[in-house]
């Protein structure tokens, strides 16, 4: 095979984590609802969307569990970084974040659709 036709393949394998594309947190990046856009409709004026906070502290639970080392984390998110390029920080950790859990078995992606759904119904019903 020469280099050419090895440059033109999808790399699904990284060294901390699957790269294969996870169908629903496509689904979500392509959606485009970054808290830059939907703080506004709230008429909130946090820089820092509120579940930030969660996210970070769920990162510090996985790691102090064994679950997912923070250091591995953190090379996982770097080279999940082109799958995700289209969304900003914190968004683009948050799906990195899911990406990794789900591609390492600690989540499937029903569970994360059904979670997804169950927050979204809260949202709509404020």
């Amino acid at each position: 095979m020469s280099g050419e036709s090895v440059g033109i393949q999808e790399q699904t394998e990284g060294r901390y984590v699957d790269l294969r594309r996870i169908d629903l947190l496509e689904s979500i990046q392509d959606e485009d609802q970054t808290w830059a856009k939907l703080a506004p409709r709230w008429c909130v004026t946090n820089p820092e969307p509120p579940w930030k906070v969660c996210l970070d502290a769920t990162c510090d639970c996985l790691s102090a569990g064994g679950a997912l080392d923070n250091l591995e984390r953190r090379h996982a998110e770097d080279e999940l970084e082109t799958v995700y390029s289209a969304i900003p920080n914190p968004e683009r950790q948050l799906l990195t974040l899911a990406h990794i859990m789900v591609s390492r078995g600690l989540l499937t992606e029903e569970e994360l659709a059904r979670q997804i759904s169950a927050v979204r119904a809260r949202l709509e019903a404020v």
